[in-house]
């Protein structure tokens, strides 16, 4: 079987949420980054881990979930570079990548990812690809390649349909500004 590294990107600088990091503001009782921390641990992986660059988030992962640290301030590049380096690092065959402000994912939509018999896969709301997405270990040396605030865009452009999981827009929902969140409550 397939080793598959869980990715929980949680390293943005939160700059439109104003000044709290927007990963620790809560959603129905519970810190945003909690959300989608738990939806990856349940999802089945060999390992799970959160790139992130706040020692305060780092404390609200859940048992069991690692973080690997980046500086403060780097474009998400950074974090999904980091987030590649280490399933590579580790020898994983795969690494199922989600974002800490997209906490309405749902379990099924990671589980249709992990049942994938190979290759990288990805969600879409309409013709928008999009996170979650399942990074095969041939394509992390372009993964090592993304630049600015593209992540995992270069790599996910080139998959074909076959290779994408819909989304409905709750689901699709990220949060970057107070307004957002406020919509989810």
């Amino acid at each position: 079987m397939t080793r598959t590294l869980g990715v929980l990107l949680a390293g943005g600088a939160s700059r439109r949420f104003g000044a709290q990091d927007k990963l620790l503001a809560m959603l129905h009782g519970t810190p945003l980054i909690l959300h989608a921390a738990r939806t990856l641990m349940a999802a089945g992986c060999s390992e799970t881990v959160a790139v992130v660059s706040s020692e305060a988030v780092a404390a609200l992962l859940p048992a069991g979930m690692r973080s690997i640290r980046v500086a403060p301030d780097q474009p998400m590049s950074m974090s999904f570079r980091a987030a590649v380096a280490h399933a590579q690092q580790c020898g994983a065959g795969r690494a199922l990548i989600c974002l800490g402000d997209m906490p309405r994912v749902r379990p099924a939509t990671l589980a249709a990812l992990l049942a994938r018999p190979q290759g990288s896969a990805a969600c879409r709301l309409g013709t928008v690809r999009m996170p979650p997405v399942l990074l095969d270990a041939r394509d992390y040396e372009a993964g090592l390649q993304a630049q600015g605030d593209a992540g995992a865009r270069g790599v996910i452009a080139g998959l074909l349909s076959e290779a994408l999981i819909e989304l409905d827009a709750g689901e699709a929902s990220d949060v970057d500004t107070p307004e957002q969140l406020a919509r989810l409550r």
